[in-house]
């Protein structure tokens, strides 16, 4: 049996399959998702889902579906399945569905009758384009396929609707036809390895219903555009159907298959679901490398980025592409900040934490690299750009006080990464000196001073000298309280706010750490105790009023638990440094008892991967995007820490 493999009893099961999604990716951020039972439930699913670099450079979905059919003497046989409103559901393809593997690409098996085939989806590694091959498993003598487009040409945030704007126009390509809806759009060339017959007759589809996003509160009821009808009599035992943003020479079609399944990692074990699911994060294009923060709705954001980059890279033995990162993201390094989300000019600046994530990530990888002597003069200049901005004030009132703490915040903005907002009023504001923050400072601060010793900048090292001295003290004095027995989450002024939070982990999991083991050992304590879950950390305690056990409803309810209590797999990621900081070997049995409760949640929700967050409550439901990049690697970083004995 495969490693991950579904059968028919599964299959057939229409709510089992639609509750587990599929996720492919080009390294260009084309992607395909969808549900195991491939139909689709959320706006964000499509099969050919391609970033439009003339419009907004957001992804938008070109292909939403394509209505397979299987004609056999005379006889049509529908493959596809979708729901309308009302929950009616039609056609009801899966009845046919047998077996479904994830290995070496997403492949399902069917039987119409007597008549056996598998069909198998590969996006290439560097392109924007799909490719769905069709194996025939028995001898038969007349079989023909059939397949309807379903285009919706719009952004994966918004749905379409019947409109006489659409440009209902197609063109001729080899064994194939071109669509583009829409100026300024790329089109979408739809061909296969074998002549075809093309019946143009366009019809809008309507009333699509994507549940998922009505029990989200959200406008789920979509109209397609279906074009016309390709037909193929198949003259071979395989049959290719490719979409592109170009056309293709359809000859090549079988070898360049090939090809491109030898460069994908399988996913035969725990561990490569968790390597091919980081691969699916990286994004090249327009020369810049980058990290999607998590899919299927989210674009690149610079905290998650850097948060999740080690784990991407580093402990997958990439350091040259933790680098491609960081130099991307550099080059929109303003004020001192990175963008928090956005791109060009609609980029969001606010983060406060993102540039000490930097360093953060630049210091592993210094680390990995042994390349401590050669850092500043490579990022010296970008280093003192960003602790200058802070100590001199930055955007959204960040700036350092006289004590050398951060001070972040104002009216109407979340800046910490718990930043959700509900109504205009962020519900977990912490503005003042947060806890975090002022961790990652002190740890900037000091890995900084080292590399320009290194590089005997003593200007640098003089100017920065007093405050590093002083600050373990400050620290301690504004945020430990012997009483409680840990860290305040954040301070503003006279007020002290002790709610237990897991922000505290990163203070106890960094290298240069403002306070003592002692203290280290007494927050890991208060988090196991009241905060860690077998799925990650709360964000609040259960003990706390405010706290909320469950993520669902609408987008206010669901923002409302986002971080008050919702829980959150990357925090692993402090708290590993952390208990190898201070435990060293006697922490192993813990952690690696943590990275193995996992392995189960890889046949849920996001198949072959691991979703943004879990509900706090028990069973702790995965929830949020299906697959999130800093909680595969904080998975990914546990198992690199396990195996070498030592934290980055």
């Amino acid at each position: 049996m495969n490693y991950i493999e579904f059968e028919k009893e599964k299959l057939v099961n229409i709510e089992y399959a639609k509750s587990r999604e599929l996720l492919r990716c080009s390294r260009t951020g084309a992607f395909a998702t969808t549900t195991l039972l491939r139909l689709n439930t959320r706006k964000y699913h499509g099969l050919f889902i391609v970033p439009q670099d003339r419009i907004d450079n957001e992804r938008h979905v070109l292909v939403s579906n394509l209505n397979e059919s299987v004609i056999m003497n005379d006889m049509e046989f529908r493959l596809g399945i979708h729901q309308y409103k009302g929950g009616i559901i039609d056609p009801k393809g899966n009845k046919y569905m047998q077996r479904f593997v994830a290995e070496p690409v997403p492949t399902y098996y069917f039987r119409v009758g007597k008549f056996n085939f598998k069909s198998e989806i590969l996006f290439l590694n560097n392109a924007d384009r799909l490719i769905i091959r069709y194996t025939i498993l028995d001898d038969v003598e007349s079989v023909s396929f059939q397949f309807q487009p379903l285009l919706a040409f719009r952004q994966i945030h918004k749905l379409t609707h019947q409109n006489d704007a659409a440009n209902t126009n197609y063109g001729n390509c080899k064994n194939g036809v071109r669509y583009c809806l829409y100026d300024n759009y790329t089109p979408v060339y739809i061909q296969c390895s074998e002549e075809i017959f093309y019946e143009h007759h366009p019809v809008w589809y309507n009333n699509f219903e994507y549940e998922e996003e009505i029990k989200r509160g959200y406008d789920g009821i979509e109209d397609l555009l279906n074009p016309g009808k390709i037909s193929v009599k198949l003259k071979n035992q395989v049959l290719y159907i490719t979409m592109g943003t170009e056309p293709i020479d359809t000859d090549t079609l079988h070898s360049l298959y090939a090809d491109e399944l030898k460069k994908h990692t399988n996913r035969s074990t725990y561990f490569n679901c968790l390597q091919n699911a980081a691969e699916q994060f990286i994004v090249k294009r327009n020369g810049k490398t980058e990290v999607i923060a998590g899919y299927p709705w989210f674009g690149r954001w610079g905290r998650d980025t850097f948060i999740a980059l080690p784990g991407l890279s580093l402990a997958l033995n990439k350091p040259e592409l933790c680098k491609e990162v960081m130099n991307s993201m550099l080059t929109e390094l303003k004020n001192g900040l990175f963008p928090n989300m956005g791109a060009g000019d609609d980029c969001a600046y606010n983060s406060v934490d993102a540039p000490l994530w930097f360093v953060r990530t630049l210091q592993q990888y210094a680390t990995f690299t042994s390349t401590e002597r050669k850092i500043w003069q490579e990022y010296g200049s970008s280093l003192k750009s960003i602790l200058n901005a802070y100590k001199t004030g930055s955007m959204y009132n960040i700036k350092m006080m006289e004590n050398g703490l951060i001070y972040a915040g104002c009216e109407g903005k979340a800046l910490t990464w718990m930043d959700a907002v509900v109504n205009g009023k962020p519900v977990t504001p912490r503005t003042g000196c947060q806890v975090e923050i002022n961790a990652l400072w002190y740890n900037a601060l000091c890995f900084s001073s080292e590399m320009a010793h290194y590089a005997k900048d003593k200007a640098f090292e003089e100017e920065w000298k007093e405050i590093i001295k002083n600050f373990p003290t400050v620290f301690k004095e504004t945020f430990w309280s012997k009483e409680q027995g840990y860290l305040a989450d954040y301070v503003d002024g006279d007020y002290k706010n002790f709610q237990v939070r897991p922000n505290m982990l990163i203070a106890a999991g960094l290298p240069h750490s403002a306070i003592s083991e002692k203290i280290r050992q007494l927050i890991l304590k208060k988090c196991m105790e009241e905060l860690l879950t077998v799925r990650g950390f709360r964000t609040l305690s259960p003990n706390d009023p405010d706290y909320k056990g469950y993520y669902a409803g609408d987008q206010a309810t669901r923002d409302g638990a986002y971080h008050q209590g919702t829980c959150w797999p990357w925090l692993l990621i402090p708290f590993t440094n952390g208990m190898f900081t201070v435990y060293g070997k006697k922490a192993i049995p813990v952690l690696d008892k943590i990275l193995f409760e996992f392995e189960s949640d890889i046949r849920e929700y996001g198949i072959s991967t691991i979703g943004e967050i879990f509900d706090g409550a028990p069973p702790h439901r995965q929830n949020g995007c299906i697959s999130q990049a800093w909680s595969v690697a904080a998975l990914l970083y546990l198992s690199w820490v396990l195996q070498n004995n030592r934290t980055l």
